[in-house]
């Protein structure tokens, strides 16, 4: 009989903890890969609740680590949404509330915390951030999105995985896809039978939103086969028992009530994250987390310190760990209607601020019309009835002029209430604004004195003037780019 077979229970518990941090310190600091998405509804995936879209690799992962429910990002548009996710500040702090923007010169982010740890720290792929002194990470090229760019992420991964371990140096990857980005050019349509799909509620059932539905789940399925495949590289080369890997989906894509709004189908992100030994199989975390609180998340897992004033968001490790842990009693969001093609300086900033269960969304230019560059057709088409157009939005419209009860989500598209109130625990689609209801009249109160007093705190009390300013500083990049269309 061996010595340990003799040992009392308890202590033989503490013997194997003790092993297994010990196998833990002996692999060294954990390598992080974060697979990164382009406007992709996080319900586009099995794991959260959809039955039509092929995600098996995600959904895997899911099953096998741990899946955020609430995790929301502060804008809905690309270039805002990854400088918060890479720098763990708001936009607001960054100068990055509106389209194609780039972040104050001074702005810290993950390589600056991470490569004086010993860490390389790449990106692969899309990139959409500036300054490069803000972002200094080591730029891995992506190609053009007219052809799958799965092969060339998996050989230039091989390439920066080879050169980490040649050096032995932990590393931190992210690969950003432009996978689920329109215009729509990779994956197997042929997967996919338009008819038979399920239309979410928070959209009108035409055959153009059908045939869209088609090439849209074609590219979230090649992303999905992107995981697969960057994991398969990890195991294979023994890498995963010691490897943070977080998958995003960014935000909502280009259809119509996600990207470029305030609704839940825009803001709300799906993550999903796996790490041996720390996340537990299946596990779910339903906190309210913020696209901020990732890079300090990941200079904790490093083995970095935070020091006061480095990030808005807070660090998620111990979430990671399977610890109850709240981070925030309210996630907030913003809309910043100019620098978007066809409508630069059309002023439509949206306003929001979420707790547990309930949205309040604030439009104070309501008397004006919202639009984006994807409803540019079916809005003129909407002012004169001889406009004729194609696309979604267009065929929404004709829908409407034949089906009175669709007229009610037209309108929505353009025009909306000075607030709207949304009860997410019973319309978790945002369909019925309840701003109205006096039942929840202390809800609204509550919810609107946070907001008020969150935007003064970050210097947009009038979003309004916010976005007039943003429009002024931009004058002369505007002038130039209409010149250009001339």
């Amino acid at each position: 009989m061996s010595t340990l077979t003799r040992l009392p229970p308890s202590i033989k518990i503490g013997v194997f903890l003790v092993f297994a941090v010990l196998a833990q310190c002996a692999q060294g600091k954990p390598n992080v890969v974060f697979l990164l998405a382009d406007d992709m509804n996080r319900d586009s995936w099995g794991t959260y609740g959809n039955t039509d879209c092929k995600t098996p690799n995600i959904d895997k992962l899911a099953s096998d680590g741990l899946r955020f429910d609430r995790a929301y990002c502060s804008v809905a548009m690309c270039a805002p949404f990854r400088q918060e996710l890479y720098s763990g500040r708001s936009p607001w702090r960054t100068g990055t509330l509106h389209n194609h923007s780039k972040s104050k010169p001074d702005t810290k982010s993950i390589p600056h915390y991470l490569k004086p740890l010993g860490y390389r720290v790449a990106l692969l792929g899309k990139s959409h951030v500036g300054p490069k002194q803000a972002y200094p990470f080591e730029y891995i090229a992506g190609r053009n999105k007219s052809q799958d760019q799965n092969q060339h992420y998996l050989e230039e991964t091989r390439a920066f995985l080879d050169s980490c371990q040649s050096e032995n140096k932990p590393f931190c990857l992210f690969i950003a896809s432009n996978d689920s980005h329109a215009p729509f050019t990779t994956g197997d349509r042929s997967a996919y039978d338009a008819d038979s799909l399920i239309v979410p509620p928070y959209w009108l059932d035409t055959p153009e939103l059908r045939a869209e539905l088609v090439k849209y789940y074609a590219e979230v399925s090649n992303f999905d086969v992107l995981v697969g495949i960057i994991r398969g590289e990890l195991e294979s080369r023994k890498l995963w028992q010691n490897t943070l890997f977080i998958v995003c989906s960014e935000q909502g894509t280009q259809l119509p009530f996600a990207k470029w709004t305030c609704y839940d189908n825009g803001l709300h992100t799906g993550i999903v994250a796996h790490w041996s030994g720390m996340t537990k199989p299946g596990a779910t975390c339903t906190e309210l987390i913020a696209t901020a609180d990732i890079a300090p998340t990941l200079v904790e897992v490093a083995g970095g310190s935070i020091a006061a004033g480095d990030f808005d968001g807070k660090s998620l490790l111990k979430t990671l760990r399977g610890e109850t842990q709240v981070l925030h009693d309210y996630v907030y969001g913003a809309f910043t209607n100019c620098n978007i093609i066809d409508n630069r300086e059309r002023v439509y900033p949206i306003r929001v601020i979420r707790d547990k269960s309930f949205s309040l969304i604030y439009n104070p230019n309501h008397g004006s019309q919202t639009s984006n560059v994807t409803l540019s057709v079916a809005k003129r088409m909407l002012g004169d009835p001889s406009q004729q157009g194609t696309g979604i939005g267009a065929s929404w419209v004709k829908l409407a002029r034949k089906e009175p009860g669709t007229k009610a989500l037209v309108h929505k598209l353009y025009h909306r209430q000075e607030y709207e109130l949304y009860n997410r625990q019973n319309d978790p689609y945002e369909l019925k604004n309840e701003i109205d209801n006096p039942e929840y009249r202390t809800v609204v109160s509550r919810l609107k004195k946070d907001l008020r007093a969150r935007l003064s705190q970050v210097g947009d009390a009038s979003p309004i003037e916010t976005e007039e300013r943003i429009i002024a500083n931009k004058a002369p990049t505007l002038k130039k780019r209409k010149r250009g269309k001339k």
